[in-house]
């Protein structure tokens, strides 16, 4: 057994932890600004170097997987939603929509502080007659969520095809592409959890792609970064904050 250390934090971890996932890691520690991932002897660790940096450390045997694990806990998000590690059978407190994650798989587990602003804006913006399109759905959390609110329809998309594969393991409707091959002023709600540059690059297309009063949740982005997205939209409706990452809520002018 052997462990990769990687120095990494802010959004891009969440990327890294997935990758690690698909290459075979055992089980994966985080801690402040270090991604620890557990391999088998035989895994190409001289490969996983090359690919990712960092240092490798050779560990006498162990429950590595187990070891992992320690690390995540259940959590309530917002004031509707709890999240539980799909190992742990720990029931939703009452009144809470329960939503087991794997956090091993693709992107968006709900711990990470931008998933968590956007499932608190589809509690509060979200109604039962809304068409809703996730946009880069990873492991199609926020499109289970949409679909405990009520949402009359939801679909998600992800430009990564192991993504899109996760996604409908979970019974999320998901295409394999984005925002561009979207019908013109059919969703009444977008939420899209991607990064400063895709927030400003889709801009365009997801004001063509909501109906009359809809709104886009974008996030993803930390604090430098929300002038540059704010100003990629012309109707700003709420900035929403949570450490150092920020969220918008945007609507559409007519």
């Amino acid at each position: 057994m052997f462990s990769l250390e990687v120095e990494s934090g802010g959004e891009a971890r969440e990327f890294l932890i997935a990758e690690l996932w698909e290459r075979g890691s055992t089980g994966i520690v985080e801690e402040e600004a270090l991604v620890r991932a557990f391999f088998e002897d035989d895994a190409d660790s001289a490969g996983l170097v090359e690919r990712f940096g960092g240092r490798i450390t050779r560990h006498a045997s162990r429950d590595w997987v187990e070891f992992s694990r320690t690390g995540w806990a259940s959590m309530a998000v917002g004031s509707r939603f709890y999240l539980v590690p799909n190992w742990m059978d720990d029931p939703a407190p009452e009144g809470r929509l329960r939503i087991a994650i794997n956090p091993g798989l693709a992107c968006g587990t709900g711990y990470h502080e931008a998933t968590q602003m956007c499932l608190e804006a589809l509690e509060e913006y979200q109604r039962a007659d809304m068409t809703v399109l996730d946009v880069g759905t990873g492991s199609g959390l926020l499109s289970i969520a949409a679909g405990m609110l009520g949402a009359r329809r939801v679909i998600g998309c992800d430009v990564d095809p192991v993504a899109v594969e996760i996604a409908r393991r979970a019974g999320v409707v998901t295409f394999n592409g984005s925002v561009d091959a979207v019908r013109s002023g059919s969703c009444d709600l977008i939420v899209a959890n991607i990064n400063a540059p895709m927030s400003i690059a889709l801009a365009a297309d997801f004001l063509r792609c909501l109906a009359a009063g809809g709104r886009v949740v974008v996030s993803g982005f930390e604090a430098h970064e929300a002038p540059a997205v704010e100003r990629a939209y012309a109707a700003v409706e709420k900035k929403l904050a949570k450490g150092e990452w920020r969220a918008l809520i945007v609507t559409r002018k007519d």
